[in-house]
């Protein structure tokens, strides 16, 4: 029997290994935005083990002011945080803050800009590094953008919204929540819960400026309190989080360029009493089922999408183990989904199952006033 040389062998072995299937990595890293008025120091780094469902904390990531909403570039190569900031007059005093993302995940600043307006909630970020920031106090959006020199440019157009809701308490001026682009196409949607409004805007390339649309609003039930949205992978349904009345708008486009509401569903059981508002909201990766943060009743929402019928149906709540569920997310491929309970300064997860959608706790961890959950 001839002996095969040891260099064909090492050679058919490194081959063999190359050709099997490559296992996803065990541990997924994500960034947790805070509120810095306790013991908190900016960003923090955590892991979860997808194998076991498990947290464990990286320690802290960068040094910030209250960064309570976070977003990643579509490269990667960029953070970006919110500094949740005002003074005593109100006056221009949020900020957005630019850090580089090194290939292990440290974060570097790069520059801060104001966001103009007080008391920054959320900032978004297109494939193009065009970016929104939607400010809260100061009831207004910015459009700014990250240069060809790496850094966050001022912003080049800031639109003032005007009005009143039907809550005098909360919506007594203006308060921009959240902006959500439209993937591939020219719309942005800007939630303002003060006017129970969605505004809609296009940026007006020649000058990089954000204008209305062609249809530039949806009309949102009166005191409802649009909150956060998300958008169907269809691209023809948008689901609203309204915080004040603790439900959700299902909005249809129209083949005209148009916005219809098709139907508004609560977030809580017939039974349920007890004050309560609503906050974050996403879809999983297949657009088959919706979930929804109540704070209150301290649970997460479970809807499925009835994609056909353009409708949601309630099917069930979680418990999230905590109090105040700010925000939470999914990991990108929708098997675990990540809570942040602020006032009770723990993040917890759960398995989700893809076929009845409903979740499974598998851990918890502490965490400073978390508010903001971002995966790598």
């Amino acid at each position: 029997m001839k002996k095969i040389p040891i260099l064909l062998m090492l050679l058919v072995c490194s081959l063999t290994i190359w050709a099997q299937p490559q296992e996803k990595a065990s541990v997924l890293h994500f960034y947790v935005g805070t509120y810095t008025d306790t013991e908190s120091e900016g960003i923090y780094k955590f892991g979860l083990d997808q194998t076991t469902g498990k947290l464990h904390s990286n320690g802290l990531a960068a040094l910030s002011e209250n960064p309570s909403y976070l977003a990643l570039s579509k490269d990667g190569k960029y953070l970006l945080a919110v500094r949740e900031t005002r003074d005593e007059s109100n006056q221009n005093t949020g900020y957005i803050e630019l850090f580089n993302v090194d290939d292990a995940g440290n974060l570097s600043s790069v520059n801060m800009v104001s966001s103009g307006g007080a008391h920054t909630c959320h900032v978004t970020v297109n494939e193009h590094g065009a970016i929104v920031a939607s400010n809260y106090t100061g009831g207004n959006v910015a459009l700014m953008q990250i240069d060809s020199t790496g850094e966050l440019s001022q912003a080049t157009s800031v639109i003032q919204h005007t009005g009143q809701g039907f809550d005098p308490k909360r919506q007594d001026k203006p308060h921009v929540h959240s902006a959500l682009f439209e993937p591939h196409g020219k719309r942005i949607f800007v939630a303002d819960l003060g006017i129970d409004r969605i505004k809609v805007y296009t940026i007006d390339e020649k000058t990089f400026t954000l204008k209305p649309n062609k249809y530039p609003e949806i009309k949102m039930i009166p005191g409802s309190g649009p909150r956060h949205m998300a958008l169907h992978p269809n691209g023809k349904l948008l689901f609203v989080a309204n915080e004040l009345s603790s439900s959700v708008s299902v909005v249809q486009f129209l083949k005209d360029g148009s916005f219809k509401i098709v139907e508004t569903v609560s977030t809580l059981p017939a039974d349920f009493t007890k004050p309560n508002t609503c906050a974050d909201i996403h879809l999983s990766p297949d657009g088959n089922f919706l979930y929804v943060s109540n704070r209150g009743m301290n649970s997460i929402a479970i809807f499925a999408v009835q994609e056909k019928e353009q409708k949601i149906k309630l099917i069930g709540h979680e418990e999230t183990k905590g109090e105040m569920p700010r925000n939470f997310t999914l990991t990108p491929t929708g098997d675990y989904l990540l809570v942040a309970n602020q006032n009770t300064d723990n993040i917890v997860a759960f398995r989700r199952d893809a076929v009845t959608g409903l979740l499974t706790f598998t851990h918890q961890i502490n965490a400073f006033k978390p508010v903001c959950l971002l995966f790598k």
